[in-house]
């Protein structure tokens, strides 16, 4: 199995998470477009076919071990379940998503700065490291803390709170508060994580970020 950190940006670095109306839709888009069916547009069809395609069995094109959705990115943690499946996955999410920004904020053009940006994980240190930095983003969102990259952590008790009070990333699935279960896989790291709030504070205290520098989001 290969695992991928695959992430992309608006164009421009434009905010393209407005709200959690825009970040729960991307979240239900991680669902409805892991499957190897063409999803429905859910704004079009009525909800007898919503319904009647739910009870079809899912055939997942992609495992999401792991995922964090900010204000002008996003991060996934991709291995794939069929032949192309993170290509297809992501064509159809970035696709999708982006019909609705469009749509609801009544915009044209492109929403994305690119195709998604796909990192092998190919080593033991960058696989133990990778899951924290994605869960670390959103202290991108707290004041005083926005330096955490440098490993500027002031107090590591009250990143952890903070990052206990934000939906939308798998952090909460891997400390065992059912968040999104749905659509994350927490089995592989949560062999090697047996407890991650613990694993995390540690992290938070003891590791260097500085050898991880070429595989994080610029």
């Amino acid at each position: 199995m290969e695992l991928y950190h695959c992430l992309n940006r608006g164009v421009d670095k434009r905010i393209i998470f407005t709200d959690n109306r825009d970040r729960a839709r991307f979240v239900h888009d991680m669902y409805e477009f892991n499957d190897v069916r063409p999803a429905l547009n859910v704004g079009r069809s009525s909800m007898s076919d919503i319904v009647s395609q739910s009870l079809l069995e899912r055939r997942r094109i992609v495992q999401i071990h792991g995922w964090c959705v900010m204000g002008n990115h996003y991060h996934l943690l991709l291995s794939e379940l069929q032949d192309g499946g993170i290509s297809l996955f992501l064509r159809k999410l970035n696709v999708g998503y982006a019909r609705y920004f469009n749509d609801r904020h009544r915009r044209v053009g492109t929403l994305f700065q690119g195709r998604t940006k796909k990192i092998l994980i190919n080593s033991d240190a960058h696989f133990l490291h990778i899951l924290h930095y994605i869960h670390l983003n959103p202290l991108d969102f707290l004041k005083g803390y926005e330096r955490w990259r440098d490993f500027r952590i002031k107090n590591s008790r009250t990143a952890l709170g903070y990052l206990e009070q934000y939906r939308w990333s798998s952090y909460l699935d891997y400390c065992r508060k059912k968040n999104f279960p749905s659509i994350i896989t927490t089995e592989l790291f949560g062999d090697v994580f047996k407890n991650y709030p613990k694993t995390i504070g540690s992290y938070l205290k003891d590791i260097e970020l500085a050898p991880m520098r070429p595989y994080l989001l610029e």
